[in-house]
């Protein structure tokens, strides 16, 4: 028989006489007496009906807390926020979305740290709570399960698969005459047909995907869509897991999250051409731990792997049809048999990922392909270096028909001065690189994405005509010749704030560089003479973000990292 549950924070806040009162505010949300020898897992979600990406959550949660009935804890539930990046984008409320994540990891650890929980089981659905959730679970280090909620099921207009992408480059159709707005509202009625994150392998997959990756994660759980009913027994057994755990042992967050399964974290992404967005919040993940894990580091893996998964957007497929040839471990399998991760890295369970996958299934040729009959030899996400991103730059290669762009610059000082010339069609040609600036961690502040702006392109027919750079974010979603997370970014000191309409840029994928093709006299004339463009007074989070967020390359990230907890006894205390 195993031996007595454990209890390790909580017994701050329970054993005790002078404990009474806060037994006794315990006893008020119902506790009865034998609760009180058992240990307290928190079961928190991002659940809220500001987004189909969360609306699912709640009845997952809820089994959570049978999960931790059953296997003898008390399951306390509790909710954090998350920001739509579906209703934030292109416009100023998508300052908050990277922030957002930083929110969410806070008031996780808040509430842990606040009433000494021993476990915690973590739900979410929407792009920036999912690395929140993984960021927090390292952070307090307890034993704790990652759930994704899921993706939405696709949608069918006219006869054909769409989701949330088609909605959004309608839009560039319909401006540019090759749709009608009746056509553009039947889609917009029938894309998202239930609840659920974007379909494709967008930046909410992408980091499900991650999270099976380091472990945090139960394989075999991330690309099941958010309305099969399976999810519940999911949820159930992760709430079991975290409590067997506190009674026996097991890995713990910090025992997941290592080099190795970070870069296997990295493959995944590569490997099925995943959202550059990951690339900021793996390193913030690694952060957490302690681990000095950075652009160049993820850039090292991305370019090694090969890419394998032909996934929307580069590719045909969605997280439904990936779910349904074996999800994950598909992925990982055929990374693990070509070399490309580390089957030593532990999973959820304790195990070797490399017993853990011994019964996958293989690739199947269409959706997942062998490494030796790669979609391309490097990843589907590539990261650039040069005279003009020092510290690096993303673009996502999937899909692209040609590697290499060069042309004069369009320079815009903030994404809404982009979007009014991609909306005209007029202050832009083919040919140009728009140069959309003053949008990074500090200089947004918040490091907007440009969706609504390389959707708009991409359904003007512009998605590889011109291309895009910003020291803002894309979106997963994104596709087309759009360079991001240019660093450093304008608003500390980066060349990208020195560009001028018609300086000539290279972007060139093959060789992973991105040049100006200005002379460094002219530069640090320019330099010399620079003056940042005015911004409102901030105020509010915002103010506090600007002053906190370190760099992109380092996962714009706002706290030291490898936090340690010196109160863990009373005596400590």
């Amino acid at each position: 028989m195993p031996g007595p549950l454990m209890k390790h924070r909580s017994r701050m806040v329970t054993d005790g006489l002078t404990r009474a009162p806060h037994r006794a505010f315990l006893r008020g949300t119902g506790w009865n007496d034998a609760a009180f020898d058992k240990p307290v897992v928190g079961i928190v979600s991002t659940h809220g009906e500001n987004t189909p990406c969360s609306m699912g959550l709640a009845p997952q949660a809820d089994r959570a807390r049978l999960g931790v009935a059953a296997g003898g804890g008390v399951p306390v539930s509790f909710s954090t926020i998350s920001v739509s990046d579906g209703t934030s984008m292109n416009h100023g409320g998508m300052r908050m979305s990277l922030l957002s994540r930083e929110t969410v990891a806070d008031s996780v650890e808040l509430a842990v740290r606040g009433h000494a929980y021993d476990g915690l089981v973590a739900f979410a659905g929407c792009d920036k709570t999912l690395p929140g959730m993984m960021m927090a679970m390292v952070r307090v280090n307890v034993p704790a399960v990652f759930l994704y909620g899921g993706a939405a099921l696709p949608g069918r207009t006219a006869g054909r698969t769409t989701n949330i992408l088609d909605a959004i480059e309608a839009v560039g159709q319909v401006q540019r005459g090759a749709m009608t707005r009746e056509e553009l509202a039947q889609i917009e009625r029938t894309c998202l047909p239930s609840v659920g994150a974007c379909p494709g392998q967008f930046t909410a997959n992408t980091m499900a995907m991650v999270g099976e990756a380091l472990g945090l994660a139960p394989l075999g759980s991330a690309m099941m869509p958010a309305v099969y009913s399976e999810r519940l027994a999911l949820a159930q057994a992760a709430g079991e897991h975290v409590v067997r755990v506190l009674r026996e042992g097991g890995p713990l967050p910090r025992d997941l999250v290592t080099r190795a399964s970070l870069e296997n974290a990295c493959a995944a992404v590569a490997a099925t051409g995943g959202s550059t967005n990951a690339a900021l919040h793996i390193p913030a993940i690694a952060h957490e731990a302690g681990i000095l894990f950075t652009l160049d580091d993820v850039a090292e893996v991305f370019q090694r792997t090969p890419l394998i998964g032909n996934l929307q957007p580069g590719g045909r497929y969605l997280a439904k049809d990936l779910h349904e040839i074996g999800g994950v471990p598909v992925v990982l399998r055929t990374l693990l048999e070509g070399g490309h991760v580390h089957g030593e890295a532990l999973t959820l369970s304790g195990a070797r990922l490399a017993d853990a996958l011994a019964e996958a299934p293989a690739a199947d040729g269409e959706i997942v392909r062998g490494c030796a009959q790669a979609l391309h030899p490097s990843g589907g996400v590539t990261v650039l270096k040069g005279n003009l991103a020092p510290e690096g730059a993303l673009l996502k290669i999937a899909g692209l028909a040609s590697l290499r762009f060069s042309g004069p610059a369009r320079v815009f000082e903030n994404e809404e001065a982009c979007m009014r010339a991609v909306s005209s069609r007029r202050s832009y040609r083919p040919g140009e690189v728009l140069v959309i600036r003053n949008e990074g961690p500090k200089g947004g502040p918040g490091m907007r994405e440009m969706l609504s702006v390389t959707a708009a392109l991409y359904g003007q027919g512009m998605g590889e005509r011109v291309a895009l750079l910003t020291d803002g974010r894309f979106s997963g979603a994104t596709r087309g010749m759009c360079i991001g997370y240019v660093g450093p970014e304008a608003a500390a000191g980066g060349p990208i704030g020195l560009v001028r309409d018609g300086d000539l840029i290279e972007i060139d994928a093959v060789a992973n560089t991105l040049q100006l093709h200005v002379g460094e006299a002219e530069l640090a004339e320019r330099r010399a003479v620079y003056v940042p463009p005015p911004r409102p007074p901030l105020a509010g989070v915002l103010e506090k973000y600007a002053l906190l967020v370190r760099s992109a390359a380092q996962g714009a990230v706002t706290h030291s990292g490898n936090v340690q907890w010196p109160y863990e006894t009373p005596e400590a205390e």
